[in-house]
Parts: C-alpha cells; structure tokens; sequence
C-alpha cells in the first residue's frame, strides 16, 4: 500500500508541477523575451520558482495518492477481502498516516527554508540579468529612450563593469517638472530588497525646470532609481514581500517597529504568512485523513472521475484558505482563525466519515446516484 501512495504521489506531484510551471512559463513570456534569456538562464529561473509551486501542490499530491489509492481497493473489493479477514479500517491506516506524516515533513521542510531559498536566489538572478541587459540597453555616445520616463546619454560605457563617463540624465518621471542631471562619471547596480535598477552619478550638477523657473544643486552623489517593472513588461519585484521571507526572518520581525513604518496592513500580511507556513503542511495530513473514508463511500468509481472529484474537494479547500488569506489580511478576521478553520473543518468531516467507515455506515454515493438515476429512467 506504500508503495502505491508513493509512485501516485510522485505521478501527481510531477503532472501538477509541470502544469503549474508551464502557465506561470506563459504569464512570464514577455518578461523572458524582454530579458533576451537563454536556456540555460530559463531554467534556472523555473527551477527557483519550484519550491513555491510545491507548497501548494504537495497537499493536493498527498490527498490524491491517499484518495485513488483506496479507491481502487475499494473498487476491487480489496477492501471487502481484507474486512472479511478481520482488519479494520484503523488498521489500515498505517501506511497512509505514515506517507501523509512524509508529505508534510517535506513540506513543512519547503515552507521553512526552500522557499525562501527559491524566491531569494529568483530575485538576485531577475536583478543580475536585468542589470546586464540594461548595460546594453545603454549604447555609448547615444541618447537611449528605451527606459520610460528617461532619456540617458553617456560618452562611454563599459559593459562589463558597469561605469558610465560624461554622463546626461533627462527625468521626466516627476509630473510638473523636468531634471536634467549632468555628472562626469557614473556606474549601474542593483538594489535586490526593493527590486529597482540605480544608477549613481557622482560630482555633478541638476537642473530643475519647474514651469518657467530654473534651479540648480550640485551633488557629490546622486542615485536616478528605476523600476524594473518599467523596463521590462510581466515583472512586478518591488520590495521583499513576506511570502519571500524565511522563517528565521519572519519570527525575527519586531511587528510593532514595522507597523509604525509599513502599516498595520503589512503586519497583518506577515501574520497571515506565519500561519500560512504552518497550515499547508498540516493540510498533507489533514487532506489524507479527509481522502480515506471519501473514497470508501465512492466505491466503484472510475479513476478518471475519481481524480476530478479530488481535485474539486481540494478546490474547495483550497478556496476556504485563499478566502481566510484575504480576510486575514483585510483583518476582517484574525488569521489564526482564517488559515486553520479550513483545517479543523475537513478534519472534523474525515475523522467523522472514518467512524462511519469503521461501522459500515457510510453510505455509498456512487450506489445512490446509480439508484437516483435509474429511478429517473423507470418513471414514465
């Protein structure tokens, strides 16, 4: 029976992924193509964003492993033989709490580190490519209008290191006004907490034109931010969110500092991670506990259908905990009780139907559609 659970875990878990992977592949397609990625970059970026993936498709993985394996016995009467022999459905169970217990250790070990792990080395690599490419969006002795907003000149630009000379910045991103900034020297780099491309000046001059008024300040340093978004469509980096955050970062964060300087909407965002980091591993086991008598009552189903109405279940699940995300958040509701009740809801429904399955009282539901259906026909 193990054995089964794991090489439909490792079907489902590997079918769902790659699905996953290859819309979120289609939402990013202008960020690529914008990004001029090779293969190999490509990959890696997808292979960063796994980790968040399997989060989520870890639960549902572990449910349909539990459900279609009992449902097949249930269908080949194995259920049945192993009941006439004296075994209960508590003696059972073993193997699937054993896998379900698995299935959360792995993904309570993503949740914990190889979040983080993915989403941080994603940024560094968006804001590395960026950074390079924005070098060769810059063409020396060239007045370069592909960054909205700006129009920049340099003499001479290096594109391995980055360093501009003699260099001319029109900024046109403020409504109202107009500066023009001139500085003899300059370098690009990349700030990764707030997802933005800089381009520092040194030992220059602004010119400030406010409708007919003129203004000039000179400045030793001067930082002309860019955001990524802006250079390339399908990017939205900005500053580190929560869901990129590890755990050690999370339980390190003095809430009542950041809600005087983020609001009380981000402490609430990173409450409702904390929860979130905790709840989607439970759910692998709570999940398979709900999936085992839900197979049992769906006797004779076929495999097909069986996945279908897995995949609905979870949906529903998986519904109650986004609306629990979004009223977390809002702060409508706390989120220790927004993230958990879907837990303790679908945990009350399995150990429920496991006492009906123990007694035999749970109804068949496949039996009662097929009567309902043939009662339908019979009438005239």
């Amino acid at each position: 029976m193990f054995k089964e659970l794991v090489s439909i875990f490792l079907l489902c878990l590997g079918a769902l992924l790659s699905l996953i992977l290859i819309g979120r592949g289609l939402q990013l397609r202008e960020l690529f193509l914008g990004l001029d990625l090779g293969l190999t970059d490509a990959t890696l970026l997808f292979l960063y964003l796994v980790p968040f993936f399997m989060l989520l498709v870890v639960p549902v993985a572990c449910m349909l492993s539990v459900f279609l394996t009992f449902l097949r016995m249930s269908t080949d009467r194995e259920l049945v033989a192993l009941k006439a022999g004296g075994v209960s459905i508590y003696q059972m169970m073993a193997a699937p709490l054993v896998f379900c217990v698995l299935c959360a250790g792995l993904s309570l070990s993503i949740s914990l580190h190889w979040l983080s792990w993915g989403m941080g080395n994603f940024r560094a690599t968006i804001m590395e490519i960026a950074n390079t490419r924005a070098r060769i969006v810059i063409q020396p002795g060239v007045f370069n209008q592909d960054i909205p907003g700006l129009t920049l000149f340099a003499r001479q630009v290096d594109p391995a290191t980055g360093n501009l000379r003699q260099v001319i910045v029109e900024d046109r991103s403020r409504p109202g006004s107009t500066l023009t900034i001139v500085a003899p020297e300059g370098t690009t780099a990349t700030d990764e907490v707030r997802g933005e491309i800089l381009f520092h000046l040194r030992d220059g001059r602004i010119y400030k034109a406010d409708g007919e008024n003129v203004s000039v300040l000179g400045f030793s340093e001067y930082s002309v931010r860019l955001d990524l978004d802006k250079l390339f469509k399908g990017l939205e980096l900005g500053e580190i969110k929560p869901k990129e955050m590890s755990w050690r970062q999370l339980a390190g964060l003095d809430l009542n500092r950041y809600e005087a300087e983020m609001g009380e909407r981000y402490v609430r965002k990173v409450l409702v991670e904390v929860h979130k980091r905790w709840a989607l591993p439970a759910a692998c086991i709570v999940l398979g506990i709900f999936a085992l008598p839900l197979a049992c009552a769906f006797e004779g189903l076929r495999r097909q259908l069986g996945v279908a109405l897995a995949l609905v279940m979870f949906l529903v699940y998986y519904s109650m905990l986004s609306l629990g995300l979004s009223t977390g958040e809002a702060g409508t509701v706390p989120p220790v009780v927004g993230l958990w009740a879907p837990n303790v809801l679908f945990l009350v429904a399995g150990l429920y139907g496991l006492r009906l399955t123990a007694r035999e009282r749970a109804p068949s539901i496949t039996s009662l559609v097929g009567h309902f259906i043939s009662q339908k026909r019979n009438r005239p």
